[in-house]
């Protein structure tokens, strides 16, 4: 049974999952590169369950319960006692081996390596552990607390008992609906819903209609709870384009070659809810203006 979870990395996604978690009840241990950026990550948490206080969705009451759930590690040592770590940092290939190659040494042969990867191989990560059976992809979408789907993510190496755990773990502890995926460059939703903002891309570029327009017309026409470039603006510019350029390598077919109007958005620092700007504007805390 998984009563206690390390998470590490509190970007965007890590806040989302570590939040998730401590509401399901179970003990939460985050871990960030600098106090500054645990500092901040916590603070945003914080500030999401108020302004879920704010919409009455939560009481005081339960913000303070989930809050107690949630404790910060200064040291990778902390997270010896966990029966599941899930790494959330951005999608670099060797800082993640690096993490994992640590996680390997510090936690028991039990604990279950998880990483919140979109892109990047699971195998080549397990590789520079001792036990590769033990490491999995458990792939949350943004945003956490309100889509129920996780992808879980096979490695070659990854074991049957591992995947059993796991599954369990998202279907009856933190009650989502988990689907099974074997390893490919953006496994299945960020395949898909990468090409369908690049080609929205594509649309903008032609001066077919306005940003707002292609959005208004996929999400009033279609049902999308956003439009492909709101979308794109809360999962941050550069990873969708750190992903759609992972594939393009990884695939080689052009129709996944990033459009230039996001590589020169990424260039100017429009990555979008998370710098303030994108295709849209954004307050402080992330809500469009």
């Amino acid at each position: 049974m998984i009563k206690k979870v390390g998470v590490i990395g509190l970007g965007t996604m890590g806040q989302g999952i570590a939040e998730m978690l401590a509401a399901k009840g179970l003990d939460v241990v985050v871990i960030e590169v600098s106090d500054e950026r645990l500092s901040y990550g916590l603070q945003m948490i914080e500030s999401n369950l108020d302004k879920q206080i704010e919409k009455w969705a939560l009481t005081g009451a339960e913000k303070k319960l989930i809050l107690s759930k949630i404790s910060s590690a200064k040291q990778f040592e902390e997270l010896a006692d966990c029966e599941l770590v899930i790494e959330t940092i951005t999608e670099d290939l060797e800082a993640k081996k690096e993490i994992f190659e640590r996680l390997d040494s510090i936690c028991g042969e039990n604990t279950i390596l998880a990483s919140n990867t979109s892109t990047l191989s699971l195998t080549e990560l397990a590789s520079v552990t001792s036990m590769p059976a033990r490491v999995i992809g458990l792939h949350f979408i943004y945003p956490v607390s309100k889509i129920d789907l996780v992808e879980i993510v096979r490695g070659l190496k990854t074991s049957d008992e591992t995947f059993a755990q796991t599954k369990h773990f998202v279907e009856e502890i933190i009650l989502k609906k988990g689907v099974m995926v074997f390893e490919s460059p953006g496994f299945v939703t960020t395949r898909l819903i990468c090409l369908f903002i690049n080609e929205a891309l594509h649309v903008l570029e032609e001066g077919v209609a306005s940003a707002q327009d292609i959005d208004n017309a996929m999400r009033v026409g279609y049902s999308f709870q956003n439009g492909p470039f709101e979308m794109a603006d809360r999962f941050g510019l550069d990873s969708v384009l750190a992903a759609l350029e992972r594939m393009f390598r990884e695939y080689g077919e052009l129709k996944y070659r990033p459009s230039i109007v996001l590589k020169k958005m990424v260039r100017a620092g429009h990555l979008g809810a998370k710098s303030g700007v994108g295709f849209f504007h954004y307050d402080k805390d992330g809500d469009r203006i």
